[in-house]
C-alpha cells in the first residue's frame, strides 16, 4: 500500500470539487441567488402584474435569506453579493416603473462574465485556471502544464457559451417587455444551465487533475520499514 500523507494540504484536495463548493457556494449559493427571482416572478403573476408588491416580495425574500444564514452562522459571501444585486435590481425597477428592468442587472452581469471569460481565453490566461489556482493555492503553476492549460481553456469556453447563450435568449424578451416569459426563461436558464456547465467542467478537468495527483503521488519516496 502507498503511504498516505499525515496532513492533507490544499493541493491534495480534489480541486475539481472546489469549483462548486467554494467558487459558487454549492447548492446553498445557487438556491440563495435564484430564490428572489422566483419570488418576484411568482408575485408578479399572482398580483396581476403589480410591480411594487412584486419588488417588495423579492426584497423581503433576499433579506430573509441573509437573516437565516446569519442565524445559522453560515458564510455570507455569495448571499451578500446576491443581496447587492437584488438591491440594484429593485432600485432600477422602482425608479423606471418597468418590471423588465428587474432583470437588467442580471443581463449586464452575464455580459461582464461572458466577456471576461472570452478575453481570458484569447490572452491564454483562462479564468477558470486562475480561479482554481487560487482555490488550491497553486497560483499560476498550472500554466507550465500544457494539458492542464488546454483543459482550463476548454472548460472556460463552456462558461462563455453559458453567459452569452443566456443573453441570446433573454435580451429579445427584455426588449419586447415580456416580463413573465423573461422571468420563466431566467429561471430555466439559471440553475439548470449553471449546474450543467459545472458538471461538464468537472468532466473536462477531472481526468487531467486525477492524472496530476497520481503523478505527484508516484514521486513520494517510500517510507523506510
Amino acid at each position: 500500500m502507498e503511504p498516505k500523507p499525515e496532513h492533507e494540504t490544499k493541493e491534495d484536495v480534489r480541486a475539481e470539487s472546489l469549483l462548486l463548493e467554494r467558487a459558487i457556494g454549492g447548492w446553498r449559493g445557487i438556491i440563495d441567488s435564484g430564490l428572489p427571482t422566483m419570488v418576484f416572478i411568482t408575485a408578479y403573476i399572482i398580483t396581476g402584474q403589480q410591480l411594487q408588491p412584486s419588488v417588495i416580495a423579492a426584497v423581503i425574500a433576499g433579506i430573509l435569506i441573509v437573516a437565516w444564514r446569519l442565524f445559522r452562522r453560515q458564510p455570507l459571501q455569495q448571499v451578500a453579493a446576491g443581496l447587492i444585486g437584488l438591491a440594484v435590481s429593485a432600485i432600477f425597477t422602482w425608479r423606471t416603473g418597468k418590471a423588465e428592468n428587474f432583470f437588467l442587472p442580471g443581463l449586464l452581469t452575464n455580459i461582464a462574465y461572458g466577456s471576461a471569460f472570452l478575453v481570458s481565453i484569447l490572452v491564454r490566461w483562462p479564468l477558470l485556471g486562475i480561479a482554481m489556482g487560487y482555490l488550491t493555492s497553486e497560483g499560476t503553476s498550472w500554466r507550465r502544464d500544457p494539458a492542464l492549460r488546454r483543459a482550463y481553456a476548454a472548460a472556460s469556453w463552456l462558461w462563455v457559451v453559458l453567459f452569452f447563450g443566456r443573453l441570446i435568449i433573454q435580451v429579445p424578451l427584455y426588449l419586447a417587455g415580456w416580463v413573465t416569459a423573461l422571468g420563466i426563461v431566467k429561471i430555466v436558464t439559471g440553475w439548470p444551465l449553471f449546474l450543467a456547465a459545472a458538471y461538464f467542467t468537472y468532466r473536462i478537468l477531472a481526468p487531467i487533475l486525477e492524472a496530476k495527483r497520481a503523478a505527484k503521488a508516484s514521486e513520494v519516496p517510500e517510507q523506510p520499514l
